[in-house]
């Protein structure tokens, strides 16, 4: 089937409904521009807060909200669920897996980004990343399974290794990850064995290079990791992964025995470039204008971690959360005004409103820039608030907080339901 965009409106096409797709979309409603958003799930996901589901401390509803409930109020934008397969760029049209064809007047990709194992895939079925929530219940699994075993066999070394949890990646994800699951262990599931100490269990952390969080400064990442270490974390730095097979990890030419090796080593922006024909960078990214267009593809833009947009320094913008919002209100607004007025698009500008990492229970460190820090506690309470202010949906906001609130009172965790065998571990590329 094909469509044909009748309408005398111009019509924009988004594809993808993460924060910098929805962003766009929401800048652009309530206009006289038709709006279409394309994503293959029919949900917004939190991705920042997935590795929460990965260690039982949220459920999937709890971070993600259906995106034809977040635009319901707007009229003149329609949803579609479908996976996008190519762009004819002089027909102007957005090809579907499905057989669809959709046009538009003006096309923008917000696509995100995917795991990248820097060209071993085949560690992916041993080393999950955390991308999806499929990922995150599939790590949710391998961890609780673990414990599990561990109670039952009667193998002193094999216990050691179902209770050894590797984490590859020293970076937010990793750190948060690690310092998550170190908590779990030592308080959730303290007094829920008999014949283990889920305390006991190993928690490493492996980064190959000199040190944590490369974009924080060293102060802030120093105390992350002493922050780490105080939790029990093992943090090694400085030694490479050379293999992941089903035994565990080998790095440094010694092989650590590991039930649970967990990945949030590295991204790539998903293979959006390929719909247009254009050369990306070595992470995948389109370049983009300063009005975030696609250089030699008319009416096609690309922001959030599909594009390769660059501060006024010349350096490549983070892939966060903030840079994608920004960039879809932005380009939403600017659109609204170029298709309704004919005012040219003017350029984006990235405020930033700082770069934060969660490390325990009350420790967490914030950078916002020209020397201005915060940790411990109050960095803490700030990234909480920040994380629940960026929830789409107030039912969401009060969840998470009240969850939150009991779990820090009570070092419970609610959502510690292995609901999918291990190997069923969904990789997406």
């Amino acid at each position: 089937m094909s469509e044909q965009h009748l309408a005398t409106e111009p019509h924009v096409v988004i594809v993808g409904a993460g924060f910098g797709g929805l962003a766009a979309a929401k800048a652009l409603a309530g206009s006289s521009v038709q709006v279409t958003i394309i994503d293959s799930n029919n949900y917004h996901l939190f991705v920042p807060l997935l590795y929460q589901v990965a260690t039982a401390a949220l459920s999937p509803a709890d971070i993600a909200e259906p995106i034809r409930h977040i635009l319901a109020p707007y009229p003149n934008i329609r949803v579609v669920m479908g996976r996008v397969t190519g762009v004819d760029i002089g027909a102007k049209r957005v090809h579907l897996a499905e057989g669809d064809a959709i046009a538009y007047d003006r096309l923008i990709i917000a696509t995100g980004s995917t795991s990248s194992y820097f060209g071993h895939d085949d560690w992916a079925p041993h080393a999950p990343a955390l991308k999806s929530i499929e990922e995150a219940r599939a790590i949710r699994t391998r961890v609780l399974e673990a414990f599990e075993r561990a109670e039952w066999t009667q193998d002193a070394a094999e216990r050691r290794r179902q209770m050894t949890i590797v984490v590859v990646g020293g970076g937010p994800t990793g750190v948060e990850m690690a310092g998550s699951i170190a908590e779990l262990a030592r308080h959730a599931l303290a007094r829920d064995f008999r014949r283990i100490d889920p305390a006991a269990a190993r928690v490493i952390l492996v980064e190959a290079g000199p040190r944590l969080l490369t974009a924080f400064p060293e102060a802030l990442a120093s105390y992350a990791q002493r922050s780490l270490e105080r939790l029990g974390v093992t943090v090694t730095t400085g030694v490479p992964v050379e293999a992941i097979d089903g035994r565990g990890v080998t790095m440094g030419g010694r092989l650590v025995q590991a039930a649970t090796v967990i990945w949030g080593a590295g991204v790539r922006a998903s293979p959006a470039a390929s719909w247009l024909g254009i050369s990306t960078d070595r992470s995948g990214r389109i370049p983009v204008a300063a009005d975030l267009s696609v250089a030699g593809v008319p009416d096609v833009y690309a922001l959030g971690d599909t594009a390769l947009c660059r501060d006024a320094s010349g350096q490549p913008l983070p892939g966060l959360a903030q840079v994608a919002q920004q960039q879809g209100t932005h380009l939403g607004r600017a659109l609204r005004e170029n298709l309704t007025s004919g005012t040219v698009l003017p350029p984006f500008v990235f405020r930033n409103r700082g770069n934060a990492a969660i490390v325990g229970r009350h420790a967490a460190i914030f950078d916002f820039g020209r020397g201005r820090r915060l940790k411990g506690f109050v960095a803490w309470l700030l990234w909480a608030a920040v994380h629940v202010v960026l929830l789409v949906d107030f039912a969401q906001r009060s969840r998470v907080t009240l969850q939150w609130l009991w779990r820090y009172l009570t070092y419970r965790r609610g959502a510690r339901l292995i609901t999918a065998p291990a190997q069923s571990t969904s990789v997406r590329g």
